[in-house]
């Protein structure tokens, strides 16, 4: 499927206040046009009555990109996907000859993306960190450090951590304690759930696996905050570990349920496929479709209305739509990873200099790629779109909007 983004002038003079005045300050001189100066590291730029309207502008373009991909994230699964039904009514049909020709095809695929991301979250999100930091680069090390700008890693991470529940347990009912601790006994689970038909059969098997999934879930959240501050931490090597457990506690679950013959026909285990689509995987999209378009207005909001409070209110709407995003990383596939959406929402880390010239240049166009999604022998997306999505996304929008785990505030005149 061929995208394209176009920036016109109605959007830019929708979400553009004017100029404001020059002011003399640490960050450069300007009029808000892109007539100002930064030679510092782009890490530490600050928003200023200087460049406030070009970040306003680039904030509302980013946010409206944003808005547009998690839009067609939900169309695509509910609604149709390249002119067809869709991707929710493809995987539940899995007809044979397709990409998922049985129920036991499409269960592999819930638990790969499980695995998937519990490998991600101990080998790169919690690992490169461990190991840039090993390695002397303490700099680099934080950089690596993903949603460090918000200090938000850890409560990113330990959803990633609950969307793995949700898919074996087919509820997104997760409840974690006052003690930052995941509540099995509390937490919903399915009656059609890959956790039900194993605990029917072998009940000690998927307790371990779940025990596996509390300990991975907790150990991140026992990282002392930040996680940006204490990547060299006891608790980050826990963690780490407790994700490689339960990486290897997957694997190993796949091979039991490929192998036993009695709970893995079509039979047992359509009701689980159909129950983890239309009560898990539509509504964690839909919900994010939701909070991505107030995330939209919030940031429109702060636009007219160049507040503190109305900062405080867009990062704050940031972090809750966050939310749905995390807890959807257990289903990275379909449409997400063939349109190139998940890279396009939540690339990291980001190109911190590009940022800057693109607040400095207004040239948008920069976030644009066309034509089909491709990677490259590892998987990464070509040179050009990576790079147009090194500038965009989530993460961008956390830059523009927090600095030092707090929502950046408003200069005085």
């Amino acid at each position: 499927m061929k995208r394209k983004f176009f920036f016109g002038a109605a959007l830019l003079a929708a979400l553009t206040l004017g100029t404001v005045s020059c002011s003399d300050d640490n960050n450069g001189t300007g009029n808000g046009n892109g007539d100002w100066t930064y030679d510092g590291d782009a890490a530490d730029i600050d928003y200023t009555l200087a460049n406030a309207s070009d970040w306003h502008n680039y904030m509302g373009v980013v946010a409206q990109l944003l808005r547009e991909d998690a839009s067609n994230l939900y169309s695509y699964w509910a609604e149709s996907y390249q002119g067809g039904s869709s991707y929710a009514e493809f995987f539940k049909a899995h007809a044979e000859g397709t990409t998922f020709p049985s129920a036991l095809s499409a269960i592999g695929q819930i638990i790969d993306g499980c695995w998937d991301i519990a490998n991600e979250v101990g080998e790169q999100k919690i690992g490169d960190p461990i190991n840039k930091w090993n390695s002397g680069d303490h700099t680099a090390a934080v950089y690596a450090v993903e949603s460090w700008y918000s200090w938000h890693s850890r409560e990113d991470y330990s959803n990633n951590i609950i969307s793995i529940y949700s898919a074996l347990c087919g509820s997104r009912n997760v409840v974690v304690d006052n003690e930052l601790s995941l509540n099995l006994e509390q937490s919903e689970v399915a009656e059609h759930s890959i956790y039900n038909i194993v605990k029917n059969h072998d009940p000690q098997r998927i307790d371990d696996l779940m025990l596996l999934v509390k300990n991975a879930h907790d150990a991140i959240l026992n990282i002392p905050q930040p996680f940006r501050s204490n990547i060299n931490s006891q608790e980050a090597l826990d963690a780490q570990d407790a994700c490689a457990d339960l990486a290897d506690g997957l694997t190993a679950f796949k091979n039991y349920l490929n192998n036993e013959t009695a709970i893995n026909s079509d039979e047992v285990l359509n009701p689980v496929v159909e129950q983890y689509v239309d009560e898990v995987v539509v509504p964690t999209y839909a919900d994010l479709k939701q909070e991505v378009e107030d995330l939209y207005s919030a940031i429109a909001t702060l636009a007219q209305n160049r507040t503190d409070a109305n900062f405080r209110a867009a990062a704050a709407q940031w972090i809750v739509a966050r939310e749905p995003w995390e807890k959807s990383e257990a289903f990275l596939f379909g449409p997400v990873a063939d349109q190139g959406l998940d890279p396009n929402m939540d690339s990291w880390p980001l190109d911190q200099d590009g940022i800057v010239n693109i607040l400095k240049s207004g040239d948008y166009g920069q976030l644009e790629w066309s034509g089909d999604f491709m990677t490259d022998e590892n998987g990464d997306p070509v040179e050009n779109i990576a790079a147009a999505q090194s500038v965009r996304g989530f993460h961008t929008l956390e830059f523009l909007l927090f600095k030092d785990g707090q929502a950046r505030t408003v200069p005085a005149e």
